[in-house]
């Protein structure tokens, strides 16, 4: 498994304990526990609190955009995984350092993460919710695919 990949599979499971009991523990406990347990001497451990502190300056925000995108779903009725799922693609899609993970890798890894962690059909609401974060953003992604169009 990918550092990056691994790294993101424990960010997830932070969030996951940390949702779970209503946000009252302290997140940053949960993910040194998490690492120690699940990956010790990763390449990047910095990769991972930087994701972390990023997902929490910006959880507002981050769960606006996840309220906006997913309108038949309630935040509250998201079930847990999917919602911190949601909240990590959300917040490298937004919020990360432009240029360290591209939308559509960050897409891809969220994806890949509902395949492996949520239910039946959380890869496809997942793929969805951020599919329609990226297509509002394309033009400011990719200016050279809009080279000759019209405005």
């Amino acid at each position: 498994m990918a550092t990056r990949h691994l790294i993101r599979a424990v960010v997830l499971q932070s969030l996951y304990e940390w949702d779970f009991y209503n946000q009252k523990k302290d997140i940053t406990e949960i993910l040194e526990r998490n690492l120690n347990e699940f990956a010790p001497g990763i390449d990047e451990p910095e990769f991972a609190w930087k994701t972390l502190q990023g997902i929490a300056e910006h959880l507002g925000e981050v769960d606006d955009v996840i309220k906006k995108n997913a309108t038949n779903w309630p935040m509250d009725k998201i079930a847990i995984i999917d919602r911190n799922i949601l909240r990590i693609g959300v917040y490298e899609l937004l919020f990360a350092e432009k240029g360290e993970v591209p939308p559509k890798v960050a897409i891809n890894e969220a994806v890949e993460l509902a395949k492996n962690y949520g239910g039946a059909n959380a890869s496809r609401f997942v793929n969805g919710v951020l599919g329609s974060i990226y297509e509002s953003k394309k033009a400011e992604w990719e200016p050279a695919a809009n080279v000759g169009k019209t405005v």
